[in-house]
């Protein structure tokens, strides 16, 4: 394969129209002194630009053959540091070690966009902001409100950690290849305190987890063994209630409540 090809199983879409190149990087708005890092670089179009606003600029790349292409498109415009690996494996709590929270970006590959968010909220407090490139279609999810049909785990999950601004929408003829969907740019700003109270996260995102794996049935079926009758009565939400109805902060009022004693005991 020659190098800078999109390969399929990185689910790589390059970004080539200058138009909505310069759009991003103004979404962005990168300052001197930022610690910025682009997660999937591909061929440069967003890091050149980034990088020569920033002086300096991290990226997490998995595809050794675009990295000759990459920096041969960055030389002369400031520090490119790169780290060949992927990045829903990558500590970014590392990278920043003890100097200023990060500034993520990305065109994130479509087939691992959901993992990959959900890596970056369980490493949550090396970040100052957010800005990717995804599926238009994720974007929704991502901003639905309750009681919409996209409305669901992602969305929750991710309203608990972060206020999420759809900013613009990208079509399919910015990228070579044309992927067969339309895509959007998104900023995800962490919550600098909890929106609402979580005294336990793993309970948090078990229950709503548990909860949309079985959307169509009431909260008392999906959730047996997590929330009995008390916990919905403690918290004032009918058990009769579909999962796409409860907004995050009822979800979590939920899961403050005690786990039901195993039967038997």
């Amino acid at each position: 394969m020659k190098h800078g090809h999109a390969k399929k199983r990185y689910g790589q879409h390059f970004l080539h129209d200058p138009g909505t190149i310069d759009r991003i990087v103004r979404a962005i708005d990168p300052r001197p002194g930022d610690r910025l890092v682009e997660v999937g670089p591909g061929r440069g179009a967003i890091t050149a630009p980034v990088l020569a606003l920033a002086g300096r600029l991290d990226v997490v790349e998995i595809d050794r053959d675009v990295v000759p292409q990459l920096q041969m498109q960055c030389r002369g415009r400031g520090e490119l540091n790169v780290h060949l690996a992927d990045a829903l494996e990558f500590d970014f709590r590392a990278l920043r070690g003890d100097g200023p929270k990060l500034r993520l970006i990305g065109n994130l590959p479509y087939n691992v966009s959901t993992p990959l968010l959900f890596h970056f909220i369980s490493q949550l407090d090396a970040f100052a902001d957010m800005h990717f490139m995804l599926q238009k279609e994720v974007v929704d999810r991502i901003v639905a409100r309750p009681g919409s049909k996209v409305y669901g785990r992602l969305t929750v999950m991710l309203a608990a950690a972060c206020s999420a601004e759809a900013l613009f929408r990208v079509g399919r003829g910015a990228f070579q290849p044309a992927p067969a969907v339309d895509s959007a740019v998104i900023r995800l700003i962490p919550h600098a305190s909890d929106p609402f109270p979580l005294p336990d996260r793993a309970r948090f995102a078990r229950l709503v987890a548990a909860a949309f794996s079985m959307r169509r049935k009431t909260l008392r079926n999906s959730l047996r063994g997590l929330a009995g009758p008390e916990a919905f009565e403690a918290a004032g939400i009918a058990a009769e209630r579909r999962p796409e109805t409860l907004s995050p902060a009822e979800f979590a009022k939920l899961a403050a409540q005690p786990a039901p004693a195993p039967a038997g005991l």
